[in-house]
């Protein structure tokens, strides 16, 4: 059932941006990937966007302290600008606190790599993110995308979740799958007709796509009604902060019918998180987060399980 896409063989179609004012730094990041992809620098944030802005860089690894403007001021800003918010971003540090590396994570980093620098980490999380990218482009040739919700299709799922359940096992790193489904969808089918409940199914979607922020998080449509949001790198702490906010966005949400009156839906949440471990399968897995649905429902629906 679950098996990865093919990973391209030449790197060089893809560009590193390294921000960071050590020119020493610059210089260590630059010789260890220039060999498989192409490598741009900034000396300081403010000229980190000015590159991004101009160069759309596939990654970019970004230092944490420097003078002028700090990494997390530069993350923030390219969180909040549309067109450079899905750009993955490495944090480079030296500051080793679990606190520093929460925020960045928060803000919308997708990694986090400490200094000094290893040859083979620092190779491994730009591969691991660089494949990534390849199989969201893979999407858009390959036509995964459900064609009712605008978002990625169950096929398209089960390669992404195999791939981060892989990474997550390698370097021991949490993962959370979280399964919803819209709650009564027959009733409200039944009451106010299937292209009521097709508008519903897209509001939805769209909540789901919105609350997650980092690049490598991942929604999708499983089928029917069921939904499927995929978080690498996140504990079951940050799991239920998100998922609380899903489920309070979709019963906050009003949608509307033809007629204009304001229409009603919930949630159930089923959220499994761990550090994936050798004896334990990626269906296993799945099958825990489908098992926390089936208790969200049970206890009333509209609610979060884990």
């Amino acid at each position: 059932m679950y098996s990865a896409m093919p990973f391209i063989e030449n790197n060089e179609q893809y560009r590193i941006l390294v921000i960071d004012d050590e020119k020493a730094n610059r210089m260590v990041l630059s010789a260890m990937l220039s060999p498989d992809y192409t490598v741009l620098i900034a000396k300081s944030g403010p000229e980190g966007l000015k590159r991004v802005a101009m160069e759309k860089p596939d990654i970019i690894l970004l230092d944490i302290v420097m003078p002028e403007m700090d990494g997390f001021e530069v993350l923030k800003r390219l969180k909040e600008s549309g067109e450079t918010k899905n750009i993955p971003v490495i944090i480079i540090t030296c500051l080793n606190n679990e606190a520093d590396e929460e925020k960045g994570l928060v803000l919308g980093a997708v990694d986090y790599i400490g200094k000094p620098f290893k040859d083979t980490i620092v190779k491994a999380r730009v591969k691991n993110h660089i494949q990534i990218i390849h199989q969201i482009r893979a999407i858009e040739r390959l036509g995964l995308i459900d064609g009712l919700t605008n978002i990625p299709n169950r096929r398209c799922f089960d390669e992404r979740l195999y791939i981060e359940w892989r990474r997550s096992l390698r370097e021991q790193r949490p993962i959370t799958f979280m399964m919803l489904d819209m709650d009564n969808f027959k009733a409200y089918n039944d009451t106010y007709g299937h292209p009521q409940g097709d508008l519903l199914l897209r509001t939805a979607a769209a909540i789901f796509a919105t609350a997650i922020q980092r690049s490598t998080d991942f929604a999708a449509r499983l089928g029917g009604e069921e939904f499927g949001v995929l978080l690498p790198d996140t504990d079951q702490y940050g799991a239920l902060r998100i998922a609380e906010k899903i489920r309070m966005a979709v019963e906050t949400a009003n949608v509307l019918t033809t007629e204009g009156s304001a229409t009603e839906a919930t949630v159930s949440i089923g959220v499994a998180s761990l550090i994936p471990s050798q004896d334990m399968t990626l269906e296993a897995f799945v099958a825990l987060a489908d098992n926390n649905l089936y208790m969200a429902k049970k206890k009333g629906r509209n609610q979060v399980c884990s």
